[in-house]
């Protein structure tokens, strides 16, 4: 099954709570939480503080991006603050095993992140470790871009590396520029974790926006 993964990066930040039970209620499958030092990308946004006070206003899970340096210092911290599923990125990682391992002894679900530049093969050595591979179809940083195509490639080869190692629990999440018409292109390429912003966030009716970018009719 496809799920749905709305990006808070492009809620309105003034009605975070808000903006969270409209989600949820709109039949999201998990509530995608960007976190930017400013430092591994050109953006900051939010962190522990905000995320531990949206806790309460959502059943969702929470499935936070951490686009930081050295994200193992402080996935602890993310996980106390109500974090359910962690990904970190292979390029930030002063060691990429204590940072999986981390997340795992935690109890919850390990992600592994990479950007558009990284080739999926860099990480076929983790994917084992992982419940889930996050493959960045944008320049991570900015809501609002456009998939860049080739990305979908490497979710091709993640998917073909997962399904010949009999990895098939291990999902495949996409995030930029997932639109109504990207969303069905993504799948194809094998992801079946969908991370979506502006297309949801902007839409009037956001129950049908989750639904189209599912596949599923209104």
């Amino acid at each position: 099954m496809i799920k749905i993964a709305p990006s808070m990066l492009s809620c309105d930040f003034s009605a975070m709570a808000n903006e969270a039970k409209s989600i949820e209620n709109a039949g999201a499958d998990v509530l995608h939480l960007d976190v930017m030092d400013g430092v591994f990308v050109p953006n900051i946004s939010f962190g522990i503080p905000v995320i531990a006070s949206l806790r309460p206003h959502t059943a969702l899970a929470f499935d936070v991006h951490l686009m930081i340096t050295e994200p193992e210092r402080y996935i602890e911290r993310f996980i106390e603050a109500g974090a359910d599923w962690i990904s970190v990125h292979f390029e930030a990682c002063a060691d990429i095993g204590i940072a999986l391992d981390t997340i795992r002894l935690n109890g919850k679900r390990v992600g592994l992140a990479i950007k558009p530049a990284t080739p999926a093969e860099s990480i076929f050595p983790y994917l084992d470790r992982c419940d889930y591979i996050l493959v960045m179809t944008v320049e991570p940083g900015f809501g609002g871009q456009a998939l860049i195509p080739e990305t979908l490639d490497k979710v091709r080869i993640l998917r073909g590396e997962l399904d010949r190692r009999g990895l098939t629990q291990v999902s495949v999440e996409v995030d930029g520029g997932i639109n109504e018409k990207t969303a069905p292109q993504a799948i194809a390429a094998g992801a079946d974790i969908l991370v979506a912003g502006s297309s949801i966030f902007s839409a009037a009716d956001r129950r049908a926006a989750i639904k189209n970018l599912r596949g599923e009719e209104k």
